[in-house]
């Protein structure tokens, strides 16, 4: 019985793809969730495992191929399948190791072969020895797999959200809370707008760093990360819990 997880921001297409794999013939299935965007489908995803997802790719937000390639550093990936009204991005969707690519609209045969695809795919499935966390960027159109353990930090700015590497630069359009629970204890909150790589901090100081506006610009705590000429501003509030996180970490 494979467990299906349908993303599509069209309510109407994801009715039609619900009645086509109710019909004679189609593989034995079951619709566990729907999502109409790729953000609730990351959310869902962040606390449940399915066996296919049928994904759109054009929706508000995250598209589609930003979440299928996000998706491929778990140990449980689901096959997913494109669903779409856009054939020009089938070259991106093989590239991400897509089980198939079907045009809306949908055709019962080549759903039920995209099914057939998909159940072969996971009988193979195993975890991978190497699976890397990743996070998904969009770097000027170009899909980008940053592994995490290569982040130094998050830093929310206006309406998006700067991820630094040593090396690189890159802007993100995830909400630092959504980050944060997503990364979890290898990160930590030192300010309202930043999360730093625990493994990256390397001294605590008090110092005078420009731009900390709720510190109204005074002289304040701040942290330096390997690799970085640079200093972030840890809020009053959280002097106590960098230096309690630090201490243990052994820095």
């Amino acid at each position: 019985m494979l467990k299906v997880f349908i993303v599509d921001d069209e309510e109407l297409a994801r009715l039609r793809l619900r009645s086509l794999l109710q019909e004679p013939g189609m593989p034995p299935n079951q619709v566990i969730a729907e999502a109409a965007d790729a953000r609730q489908a990351r959310l869902w995803l962040a606390e449940h495992s399915c066996d296919v997802v049928l994904l759109d790719v054009q929706m508000p937000g995250l598209n589609g191929t930003a979440l299928a390639a996000e998706l491929q550093g778990r140990a449980d990936a689901p096959a997913v399948v494109f669903v779409t009204a856009h054939p020009e991005h089938a070259v991106t969707a093989f590239e991400l190791n897509a089980v198939d690519y079907l045009t809306k609209p949908v055709r019962r045969e080549r759903l039920q072969a995209a099914l057939d695809r998909a159940t072969e795919r996971l009988k193979t499935r195993t975890q991978p020895d190497d699976a890397t966390p990743v996070l998904v960027v969009n770097d000027r159109g170009r899909i980008t797999r940053v592994p995490v353990h290569e982040v130094l930090y998050l830093k929310a700015e206006l309406k998006y959200v700067t991820l630094r590497t040593a090396e690189h630069t890159y802007v993100l359009d995830d909400s630092l809370a959504v980050l944060e629970e997503r990364l979890g204890e290898r990160f930590l909150r030192i300010h309202r707008n930043a999360l730093v790589a625990r493994r990256a901090v390397r001294a605590l100081e008090r110092r005078s760093v420009p731009g900390d506006d709720e510190d109204n610009g005074k002289e304040g705590w701040a942290v330096r990360l390997q690799g970085l000429d640079e200093w972030l501003a840890v809020s009053r509030r959280q002097v106590a819990a960098v230096r309690e996180a630090l201490s243990s970490e052994g820095l």
